[in-house]
């Protein structure tokens, strides 16, 4: 007479792929979209001296390139303290009245355009909101001027945002991604769920070949 057979358990492949599927699930809920001009800088600190400031402007035209990119310096940064550090070739700097744009000859379409200035000294302040101004060949131009208020979701077209720290704090690389940390967040809780999938799939496989089925 066959012994009574236990309940079926879920297969551990099954429930590997469940976990995997979840670790992707939250990944891609907690990274919002990264805005599509970035700017990071040497010295993060309020009021620190000969920061180098760099820009990366995502290509969103991939039938035409980069031929100038224009920033509004914020208020504490007068065009006249900023030099061009580096920037594509053959792209030069032209102050503004409200800041100053680096141009040249096109990139090749879909190639992003990073420059580096030297801006005399930060202002005293907690962020920097640096309007932006992409001009592609042919003259299709992409404005990331918005400004998020406090409270507020991101707008749809941000200004890259710099994040300073308070000037008597020690120095810190600081980069713009939206001012939000849901990106290494979800990164985390990914890696955490990933790892206990394993766990349990390799719980339920050495449970599975420590019993069998009596007859």
């Amino acid at each position: 007479m066959k012994a009574h057979r236990p309940p079926s358990r879920p297969r551990p492949r099954r429930i590997g792929a469940l976990a995997v599927a979840a670790s992707a699930l939250v990944l891609a809920t907690a990274a919002p979209a990264l805005a599509h001009t970035e700017v990071s800088a040497s010295d993060s600190r309020a009021l620190a001296n000969n920061v180098t400031l760099t820009f990366e402007s995502e290509a969103e035209d991939e039938g035409a390139g980069f031929t100038e990119i224009r920033t509004v310096l914020p208020k504490g940064i007068d065009p006249g303290d900023v030099k061009l550090k580096q920037a594509p070739k053959g792209w030069k700097l032209k102050p503004t009245d409200d800041g100053y744009s680096v141009g040249g000859p096109a990139l090749a379409p879909g190639e992003s355009a990073e420059h580096s200035v030297v801006v005399r000294q930060l202002p005293d302040a907690t962020s920097l909101a640096f309007k932006t101004v992409d001009t592609y060949e042919g003259g299709k131009v992409s404005r990331w001027i918005e400004v998020a208020r406090a409270g507020e979701p991101e707008p749809e077209n941000p200004a890259p945002l710099l994040k300073l720290e308070d000037g008597k704090k020690p120095s810190k690389t600081a980069a713009s991604d939206g001012g939000s940390a849901w990106p290494a967040v979800g990164i985390i809780i990914g890696v955490c769920l990933f790892a206990l999938a394993g766990g349990f799939v390799l719980f339920q496989q050495r449970r599975g070949s420590g019993g069998s089925d009596t007859e």
